[in-house]
């Protein structure tokens, strides 16, 4: 007998209150609604079970919980009102891989796998969803982002938008033999403060812009019959059009550009400049590298460093995507850090030591957030005739100068003492490779675990061939050493993703931190962990987690569908931290990495459940691989 219209309105109005029903077409939601039937379980009952063979029915919790049981692993999953399973049974149309069993009274919504697959052809909101469950999860958690933050936000261009959508005219270009006289009225009369030089098929060979007036046209008194040819930028910077605006960002904050230009194929298509992207910041990224780059004194990076910090909140507020606001944020801070190494050389007029500054940890893997410290070392050659010991002080008393220098700029001293004024950071190559060796061939596991964060070196200034001989080195150990592979996979796998059995989330039970989680230890730190062994196992030489993880996973056999998801869970829970620092930093109070998982939203809640699980399966990924 059909339900009766009055009961099916009710069972759609409840549906729309939970993911991806409340972004389906009523209609549809209408259609799903009458062929539901409502199911109930008591607790302890098996509601799905692998040996049931191929599953006949989706299920969406109505009332209750249900707890998905592994064998070998037992309890790994638990699911509340409004969410749904077996998804990928049912799209895969074969047997669930677990069991799902009620733990106390159980009312679920059951449709027939049939009207599933047939749901799936109407509905794109629930088939974005099944196919891209977690990606559509992110997606939806960032347009409220950007809802939350629209006062801040209006209008400001999203730096996920590819430069063909940020392109606003058509270059303004000329040959390389243009007179300097034309070149300059044509900039006038287009009202432009570049103008592009082509050769053959708009093929770009140099750029010229009003900032070089002064210094190449005032100042030198050049006739204005000289080519253009002898006054521009030779070989400009491009990005295809399908570039992300924020790699556009990237690039001008790497070299002081306030332009990049579009091209396809050496073809030009356009230029983009600084205010395109950052027409309503108060604070543009290019602004704060060119300040950097210009700083004379300490005070000026002080307020420099002040200003990463401010354009890092107001990209978030304008929704910028994790991946981007850390890799931006990690390439000022390099940027800050060279120019304090520059004034040090500079001020101490003895650089006649070959070394390289290095960055450790979260700046090494280019995933700074708001709150950051100091994790950085040096290494040296020792030049003929002279021994480690007699070159280390005078690099020592310049690193301790240049640390305090970063920390005035906002940039704490690291507790742990990992820093370049440390004797025990401080190191010839052949000093880091005996280190390294000795955590690779007996370190003990406690060793290994401290020193984890120093594989994921990169080099910031001075003879970067001395990192990458490092590097080259220590992969080819490490691919080689079974042993040092199975201590950190066992060190992974210390440090448990917090979903808990009774509730969604396990938090400190009292003290300070009562009711919260500490997101980058027991969210981020997995990931992390993940993509450094499989770097190690592999010879990667990246040092991010994303990076790592999609060049290792090929070499691995591991689908890239599922490297995706952990990557997405990965920066879903890098956007909390970064969201939970801003909001900390708002009300005045320090800068940590805990939440409250009360506190979220609902949507933010169930994302962050997914994205545990997600750090679960890439755990029980290292514990198959290297039988831990």
């Amino acid at each position: 007998m059909p339900a009766a219209p009055a009961l099916i309105a009710a069972t759609a109005d409840h549906l729309a209150r939970f993911a991806p029903f409340d972004r389906m077409e009523r209609e549809h939601l209408a259609w799903m609604a009458e062929r539901l039937r409502l199911g109930y379980y008591a607790k302890g009952e098996s509601v799905l079970a692998p040996e049931r063979g191929e599953v006949r029915t989706f299920y969406v919790i109505k009332q209750g919980v249900i707890q998905g049981e592994r064998a070998g692993e037992g309890a790994w999953l638990e699911l509340h009102e409004g969410e749904c399973f077996p998804i990928g049974a049912l799209l895969a149309r074969r047997a669930a891989i677990s069991t799902f069993r009620a733990q106390g009274d159980l009312f679920c919504y059951e449709m027939d796998a049939a009207d599933f697959h047939q749901l799936l052809r109407l509905s794109q909101p629930f088939h974005d969803f099944c196919t891209l469950r977690l990606a559509d999860l992110l997606a939806q958690s960032q347009r409220q982002t950007q809802a939350r933050y629209t006062a801040a936000a209006t209008q400001q261009q999203s730096l996920e938008s590819p430069l063909s959508a940020i392109v606003r005219r058509d270059p303004v270009t000329c040959a390389p033999d243009t007179p300097l006289k034309a070149v300059l009225e044509t900039m006038r009369d287009q009202a432009v403060g570049s103008i592009v030089v082509v050769e053959g098929d708009r093929q770009p060979v140099g750029m010229f812009t009003v900032r070089d007036l002064i210094g190449r046209v005032i100042l030198p008194r050049t006739e204005l019959d000289t080519p253009i040819r002898h006054l521009m930028t030779p070989d400009p910077v491009a990005l295809p059009s399908a570039a992300r605006a924020f790699e556009a960002a990237l690039v001008m904050a790497r070299h002081g550009f306030r332009h990049v230009l579009v091209a396809d194929g050496g073809r030009l298509a356009g230029v983009v400049s600084e205010k395109d992207l950052f027409s309503l910041q108060r604070v543009g990224v290019t602004q704060v590298s060119a300040t950097i780059r210009a700083a004379a004194d300490l005070e000026q990076l002080k307020k420099a460093g002040e200003d990463i910090r401010q354009l890092g909140h107001n990209m978030l507020a304008q929704g910028v995507g994790a991946e981007q606001l850390t890799q931006i944020l990690s390439t000022l801070n390099d940027l800050l850090t060279h120019r304090i190494i520059e004034l040090e050389c500079t001020a101490a007029g003895d650089c006649r030591y070959t070394f390289c500054w290095l960055a450790f940890g979260s700046e090494g893997r280019l995933e700074q957030t708001l709150a950051t410290d100091q994790d950085n070392g040096i290494i040296f050659l020792v030049p003929p005739g002279e021994s480690a010991d007699a070159v280390r002080p005078t690099l020592l008393a310049r690193a301790e100068r240049i640390n305090r220098a970063l920390d005035v700029c906002g940039f704490p001293l690291c507790k742990g003492g990992i820093m370049a004024m440390n004797p025990k950071w401080c190191l010839s190559l052949e000093e880091w490779k005996e280190t390294f060796a000795r955590w690779i061939d007996a370190g003990d596991p406690e060793a290994l675990l401290n020193a984890s964060i120093f594989f994921d070196f990169r080099p910031l200034h001075g003879q970067e061939s001395l990192a990458e001989e490092l590097r080259a080195w220590l992969l080819a150990k490490t691919v080689a050493t079974p042993r040092f592979l199975h201590q950190m996979a066992a060190n992974a796998l210390r440090n448990r993703p917090p979903l808990g059995l009774m509730r969604d989330f396990v938090v400190e039970a009292a003290g300070e931190h009562a009711d919260t989680l500490d997101l980058k230890l027991n969210g981020s730190t997995p990931f992390v962990d993940a993509g450094r062994l499989f770097s190690l196992a592999t010879g990667v030489d990246a040092t991010g987690t994303a990076q790592r993880l999609r060049a290792a996973a090929p070499r691995l056999k591991i689908p890239p569908a599922e490297v995706e998801a952990w990557i997405s869970a990965f920066y879903f829970i890098q956007m909390l931290r970064l969201k939970g620092q801003h909001e900390e930093s708002e009300a005045g109070l320090a800068m940590d990495n805990r939440i409250n998982p009360d506190l979220l939203n609902d949507l933010d809640r169930r994302i962050l459940k997914e994205a545990f699980r997600q750090a679960r399966k890439v755990q029980s990924r290292l514990a198959l691989d290297y039988q831990v």
